[in-house]
């Protein structure tokens, strides 16, 4: 016989969401990036990302800069996603965060054929993966906010010294009527007839 036991409720009083940093300071603030369908295979993205875990982010970019595998490109894209959210949402210091977690999940798989012998086909599996990076707020250093970018200034204006007009000032410029035309019937001079150059034969000459 089975007990019919109720289940206490699992809502919990909502203290505030984790975009704001009010409720959740830079201490405790975890932002992340992913990025997903990546075309390469998990397993070679994983042997990359256990190079950058644990460390500063200028540390763990100078690693990516100088490791000749091509997941490192993918993974540096996806570390600066990650600054770049913590620095615009958070306003948080791009060179005091630490790269908390950066893992690799398996994405799906492109099957492709290939022909073999005796007309028999080989499967070819196209491995794609998704790449997820997490920074904190070093605690090791004090934190500290990036200034608020300051309004753009307007157009200086020039002093003009006193006594000469401004340009609005300036009296306007006369403007210069044109002439009458006269006519042409009256003025045209008859053109000097051209003489006349008869065709010579061969008994002329």
């Amino acid at each position: 016989m089975a007990s019919t036991a109720t289940k206490p409720s699992k809502t919990k009083p909502k203290t505030g969401t984790r975009g704001k940093s009010e409720t959740f300071p830079l201490e405790k603030l975890e932002v992340q990036s992913t990025a997903k369908w990546v075309r390469i295979s998990p397993r070679k993205a994983r042997l990359v990302t256990d190079h950058i875990r644990g460390r500063s982010v200028p540390e763990a970019r100078t690693v990516l800069a100088f490791s000749d595998r091509a997941a490192a490109i993918e993974i540096d894209k996806v570390l600066r996603s990650a600054v770049a959210n913590a620095e615009a949402n958070h306003g948080m210091f791009g060179d005091d965060l630490v790269i908390s977690a950066a893992y690799v999940d398996v994405g799906p798989t492109i099957k492709r054929w290939r022909a073999r012998a005796r007309g028999r086909v080989a499967r070819i599996k196209k491995r794609t993966c998704h790449i997820t990076v997490k920074v904190v707020q070093n605690p090791d250093i004090e934190p500290r906010k990036r200034r608020a970018p300051a309004a753009p200034a307007g157009p200086a204006e020039t002093p003009t010294p006193t006594g000469e007009a401004t340009p609005a000032e300036e009296a306007p410029k006369k403007t210069r009527t044109p002439r009458p035309k006269k006519d042409d019937a009256t003025t045209a001079t008859p053109a000097a007839p051209k003489p006349s150059r008869s065709r010579q034969t061969k008994g002329d000459r």
